[in-house]
């Protein structure tokens, strides 16, 4: 019997990825947005960023494609929403050079994105699964923000309860079918995403989000999720990293990362080295080898010079407690 092409898709993926999954198991999760429209132009892969991004960053995310991507295969990115300056084969040896170099590195592709939001009633997983599949990555991080989640406590026991609730169970039970493991789905998380009830229902600050995230995080479909990173910048002078991690943590036990931003434009939201491994020493403790930090974006600065991402690089290795972390991108 034949099969369809989903599930003839399934069976190369699982062939393709092996162990990826388990690879980088015992380290603690680093995750890594890579712009594609920063990216520089490359006439071949050791001229690349990506190539070199460094050891510690173990987990690097391709941003973005679109999720209503056309893909004909053949490694053709025209209609796929990444702005690489270069076609697909030399991206797919660019990442072939990271992972050679860097064996536990995990190279996912960004679906969706703030520049991307239109997009999601059309949302193709089949052909993102084959874009990832023919680049030779890791997986999928799944980055679908709801521009009207209409967030409330409903009548169940003060549960809230969102518009959004079975979209996001649907997409994620739609990737995880075109994308089995060990394929990695990762997911990034609004920063009050776990705010709402019990210990956290008067966390500030109070927004359309708050609590956005709990039905996926107590759904089933939770189960196919590897990962979560919390969007923990630009959320105003009320919020608490701290207490936003604390409050995923209470839902979700697997891997777990604290985001830290390039570039912001709220006034005070300040990522500087000292606060980046205060925070990271408060939630990266031997006791939960699951936390870790996201970092958004590499290749991002100020436009003085101020701050970049390579030197965040480095701030978050240290804060992290990580090694060489003299190593940045070139």
């Amino acid at each position: 019997m034949a099969l369809r092409p989903a599930t003839a898709l399934a069976v190369v993926l699982a062939g393709l990825f092996g162990g990826t999954a388990a690879r980088a198991a015992e380290a603690r999760p680093f995750v890594v947005y890579h712009e594609s429209w920063l990216e520089r132009p490359a006439t071949g892969a050791i001229a690349t960023t990506l190539a070199f991004m460094p050891a510690y960053a173990n987990t690097v995310v391709l941003a973005f494609a679109r999720p209503d991507m056309i893909y004909p295969g053949q490694l053709d990115l025209g209609a796929t929403g990444l702005e690489y300056q270069f076609g697909g084969p030399i991206l797919r040896d660019a990442i072939a050079i990271l992972k050679r170099d860097n064996p536990g590195v995990r190279v996912l592709l960004g679906v969706g994105g703030d520049g991307y939001k239109e997009g999601w009633p059309a949302y193709d997983p089949v052909a993102a699964a084959r874009l990832v599949a023919d680049l030779g990555a890791d997986g999928i991080d799944l980055d679908y923000e709801p521009p009207r989640p209409d967030c409330r406590p409903s009548g169940e026991a003060g549960r809230i309860a969102c518009a959004s609730d079975p979209i996001w169970r649907d997409l994620v039970r739609r990737t995880r079918a075109a994308l089995p493991r060990p394929a990695m789905l990762s997911i990034p998380v609004w920063s009050v995403g776990a705010y709402g009830e019990g210990d956290y229902a008067a966390a500030r600050p109070v927004s359309p989000y708050t609590g956005v995230m709990l039905d996926l995080l107590r759904s089933p479909e939770a189960a196919e999720v590897d990962l979560l990173s919390i969007m923990s910048y630009e959320a105003g002078p009320d919020f608490d990293p701290r207490q936003a991690f604390r409050a995923y943590r209470h839902y979700w036990q697997g891997p777990l990362t604290i985001g830290i931003n390039v570039v912001s434009s709220i006034p005070g939201d300040d990522w500087s080295p000292p606060r980046i491994e205060a925070i990271l020493s408060d939630l990266a403790t031997p006791a939960d080898p699951g936390a870790g930090a996201m970092l958004y974006a590499a290749l991002q600065r100020t436009s003085d010079g101020s701050a970049n991402g390579r030197r965040k690089l480095q701030d978050i290795c240290r804060g992290l407690g990580l090694s060489g972390c003299d190593a940045t991108l070139p």
